[in-house]
């Protein structure tokens, strides 16, 4: 990867992901700015925050004519656990979105990297290899991803813009929504509830949260083109990833595996091939499963102990 000055802007700064992003892009030297829309920031040594609504593209317009940057990390999306594949507000955000990578091009961007999911991929095949594993999602989260990469990689081809896609597996780590599995399993374990979960049989590939970010600003700092997973490129069931949690808290008689219905539909395998993203990249994970629960273990311990106090 290379250092450079140039100015950043991040979509979702504020989020799970973008909040992780923005420490590893000041170390590599850019000028960052973040955009946020509600969530109050947390404040990064090296980042100028700015409010706005990836939304409100004539507010889009006027942000990027005043601070003119050359990169572009797009990670802002609709984002509500239980909702997220269904909602057709992901319709508008794939719009919306267009139309912020168009006008950053316009006004002098020269490269971009849009954050995409493994969701877009026919989960029917299990195994996850760019430009090999069809895409053809069965959601509208999926398709809507789906419909932005085709379209944003195609405006590149024709623009002459750099661009890469990122796509992202399942994540876990600090400050994730505490609705989702890893972090609501840690919850009520720290808590002393009953932590319920499915059978636990699916097979899927879980990131850190750290990784995934230093995986989204590797390629962005990079001259790749197309898309990339970002991915741990190793399997783990579901169950394990509970009975680890059980063990690691010491409170394994609180779960209780097979006590919630799994999905009708739900795919048995999603794992993610990183070989492309190594080579062309020179991005590796850096957490193990067993570190990376740990330590998300003890952020979630010190968050409820803060809370206490």
């Amino acid at each position: 990867m290379k250092s450079t000055a140039q100015r950043v802007l991040v979509t979702g700064a504020s989020g799970f992901l973008g909040s992780h992003c923005l420490a590893p892009l000041v170390s590599l030297g850019f000028d960052v700015v973040a955009l946020h829309r509600e969530r109050v920031p947390v404040e990064v040594p090296g980042v100028r925050w700015v409010r706005g609504d990836v939304m409100d593209r004539s507010q889009m317009r006027a942000l990027l004519e005043e601070h003119r940057p050359q990169r572009l990390l797009h990670l802002a999306w609709f984002v509500e656990p239980g909702a997220l594949i269904s909602d057709p507000r992901n319709l508008a955000w794939t719009a919306a979105s267009l139309d912020l990578i168009r006008t950053f091009r316009e006004l002098g961007g020269e490269r971009c990297v849009v954050s995409g999911s493994c969701y877009e991929y026919d989960w029917r095949y299990g195994y996850c290899v760019e430009d090999v594993t069809p895409c053809e999602p069965d959601t509208l989260y999926g398709a809507s991803k789906d419909a932005l990469r085709r379209a944003f990689l195609a405006y590149c081809n024709v623009s002459g813009l750099s661009g890469a896609w990122g796509r992202a597996f399942f994540m876990y780590g600090p400050r994730e929504n505490p609705a989702r599995l890893v972090s609501s399993v840690i919850l009520s374990l720290l808590k002393g509830q009953v932590a319920k979960s499915s059978h636990g049989l699916q097979v899927r590939d879980y990131l850190h949260i750290q990784d995934v970010a230093d995986g989204m600003v590797a390629l962005l700092a990079s001259d790749a083109k197309g898309a990339y997973n970002i991915a741990a490129g190793s399997a783990v069931t579901i169950r394990d990833i509970v009975e680890h949690l059980g063990r690691i808290t010491g409170r394994s008689d609180l779960l209780q595996i097979g006590a919630l219905p799994a999905r009708a539909n739900d795919a048995p395998l999603v794992l993610g091939d990183t070989r492309r993203t190594t080579s062309d990249v020179g991005w590796k994970p850096k957490f193990t499963l067993e570190t990376g629960l740990s330590a998300t273990v003890d952020w979630w311990r010190a968050q409820l102990q803060a809370s206490a106090g």
